[in-house]
């Protein structure tokens, strides 16, 4: 895909972009992520312990992400916005960060009949790096906005970096030049005022507090950054008419159990037998069609 040479990009080494000052503005803040667990002697304890353990800190989760709301629908109603035009959402990140939000970008298509194209989630180290560990793909300043120009970003859209510990080099980076070139910009961290945050228009802080192994973000973190990108498209997809009532219309009928789930919803709507009702549904292929081509 051709690049968009209409944006800048700031690649000097001596900016406050820059791989050293970056290390300095990040180690100015505290990790919480990085905090000793408040949970002792984990191998000593017994299965039983364990699970309760982690169950009493998860219970964290909700509590942390229900502080975000105001940030979080600030950013929502804004993609909304952009989306109307024909913007998209990209996500960055590395590790299990990165990984969440390829997860909740290839939801979208299934979910509610996007096309794949409009919420692209972008993992430093690509494909390989969602299953396998790649070594220093996330210290990259450059990276991430270098593979956001292949998609020809531009004004109408969204880029949001996530990262549990908030100094990813390779979301910084992406963060920076997409304000600069007057992208709207966004964070999800589970560390208060990181380098990414710093960074980013709109800061979405979810601060669970120390991991139970101590530094495990694939733990609390993730979860709460999973919550947090949950909230993000779903309700941007409703808002953008994805969903009628409480159904996913606009699914995409990929095996059985979706076409069931399809047919019971026109029965519901409009009272047919459910062999007609799946019939219609196969005709249009999907449930909103079907509805509006029923009701025309």
């Amino acid at each position: 895909m051709t690049q968009n040479t209409n944006m800048e990009t700031n690649t000097n080494s001596n900016s406050p972009f820059s791989p050293d000052s970056y290390r300095d503005r990040g180690a100015s803040f505290i990790k919480i992520t990085e905090q000793d667990s408040l949970h002792a002697n984990l191998d000593k304890q017994s299965v039983n312990q364990l699970l309760i353990g982690m169950n009493q800190e998860d219970k964290k989760v909700p509590l942390a992400v229900e502080k975000a709301i105001p940030q979080i629908e600030k950013l929502v109603t804004k993609i909304v916005t952009r989306m109307k035009r024909g913007g998209r959402i990209f996500y960055l990140g590395a590790g299990t960060s990165g990984r969440l939000g390829v997860l909740d970008a290839s939801e979208i298509p299934p979910t509610f009949g996007m096309s794949p194209h409009l919420v692209v989630g972008l993992i430093a180290g690509g494909e390989h790096a969602l299953r396998n560990p790649v070594e220093n793909a996330e210290d990259d300043l450059n990276k991430g906005w270098e593979e956001l120009m292949g998609f020809n970003i531009n004004k109408d859209d969204t880029v949001i970096g996530i990262a549990a510990s908030g100094t990813t080099p390779y979301v910084i980076g992406a963060l920076r030049n997409a304000r600069k070139n007057g992208i709207l910009t966004a964070s999800v961290t589970c560390n208060p005022n990181s380098p990414i945050a710093l960074e980013a228009e709109i800061k979405i802080e979810v601060i669970v507090d120390p991991e139970f192994v101590t530094g495990s973000t694939r733990l609390k973190s993730g979860t709460a950054q999973k919550l947090v990108l949950n909230m993000i498209t779903t309700v941007t997809m409703i808002q953008l008419g994805r969903v009628i009532g409480n159904k996913m219309v606009n699914m995409q009928l990929s095996n059985k159990k979706l076409i069931d789930r399809g047919a019971r919803m026109i029965v519901d709507a409009l009272g047919l037998d459910y062999e007609q009702a799946k019939n219609l549904l196969i005709i249009h292929g999907s449930v909103k069609k079907t509805l509006e081509a029923y009701n025309s």
